[in-house]
């Protein structure tokens, strides 16, 4: 469940209060920002901040819901709320570490520093299982492309060829994706 944190907003604290039951997330009151602070153990890259003022030591920070016309009925104030929540949720899932690389699943890149390299979904899915398995052919064949295991087809290895290739042209890593007579694996 996602939190939201209502920062000196007693009376928005008050009506999501009342009707919590009914909520798809999890409301918690600061009196204030340095109250708010003194939680370090707050995960504030995915969750909303509610505040009337916009607390300085989170000035920077993108997950702030601000309302630009006030009044609000309570269905739209619901609304925004969930749209921003389902938005912080999309990015969040969306990023991947592996290795010392992102991937994100939104966009279909690959980085690391300031170098990108667009995947295919194919390309997503080979990184994603190896990431999680040590693989032998016949298992990529039957889990990413749905083949039998008796198939003759090369189709694992050329996929695991070009893949390779573009990870050691565009970041110069060689040992991304290795392989040993049992198979494919990330380390």
């Amino acid at each position: 469940m996602q939190n939201v944190f209502i920062i000196n907003y007693n009376s928005l604290y008050e009506i999501l209060d009342e009707i919590k039951d009914n909520l798809s997330f999890k409301i918690t009151k600061f009196k204030n920002e340095e109250d708010f602070q003194k939680n370090n153990n707050l995960d504030i890259k995915n969750c909303l901040i509610i505040s009337e003022i916009k607390p300085k030591v989170l000035a920077n920070n993108k997950n702030i819901l601000n309302f630009d016309s006030l009044p609000l009925s309570l269905e739209k104030l619901l609304e925004l709320i969930n749209i921003k929540l389902i938005k912080l949720k999309f990015n969040h899932q969306s990023k991947i570490i592996i290795k010392d690389y992102e991937l994100n699943l939104n966009s279909k890149f690959f980085s690391k520093g300031n170098l990108n390299l667009k995947l295919t979904e194919k390309e997503i899915e080979i990184i994603l299982y190896l990431n999680k398995n040590k693989n032998n052919v016949a298992d990529l064949q039957k889990n990413i492309w749905g083949y039998s295991s008796n198939i003759e087809t090369h189709t694992v290895e050329t996929h695991i060829y070009r893949l390779r290739k573009k990870i050691s042209n565009l970041f110069k890593d060689e040992n991304f994706i290795l392989s040993e007579k049992s198979g494919y694996f990330i380390k």
